[in-house]
């Protein structure tokens, strides 16, 4: 199985503004009521990720994230196994990047589009 790269939060948000694409795999509900406050956000529920891994970018680096960062690990782990080379897992999710401090978004605070059927912050 290969190793997945884990991020604190202020790792992630240090990659974040260099570029990279925070995907949430957490269900759509639980980012409607709050999700980092980054300047993009790719929403790929993970209960749908094997069936649309293949619409994340290959050629970005991508930060998973999920609440508590279990679930994101087990993304991040799958899709290194599909072939995805520049994916990192942020650890401890979005529960402890807002725990550090770092900037959310709460219900109704952001303007959302959707893309391919997956929701872009």
């Amino acid at each position: 199985m290969p190793m997945v790269k884990e991020l604190s939060p202020s790792e992630a948000k240090l990659e974040l503004e260099k570029g990279a694409l925070l995907v949430d795999v957490r269900e759509t509900y639980e980012v409607d009521e709050f999700a980092c406050d980054v300047p993009e956000t790719l929403v790929m529920p993970l209960s749908e990720l094997q069936n649309k891994y293949q619409e994340l970018p290959t050629d970005r680096d991508l930060i998973i994230a999920c609440a508590g960062g279990g679930r994101s690990l087990y993304a991040a782990t799958f899709l290194s196994q599909h072939g995805y080379d520049k994916v990192a897992n942020l650890d401890g999710g979005v529960f402890t990047w807002h725990s550090q401090g770092l900037p959310v978004k709460k219900s109704g605070m952001g303007a959302e589009k959707s893309v391919n059927s997956c929701k872009l912050w």
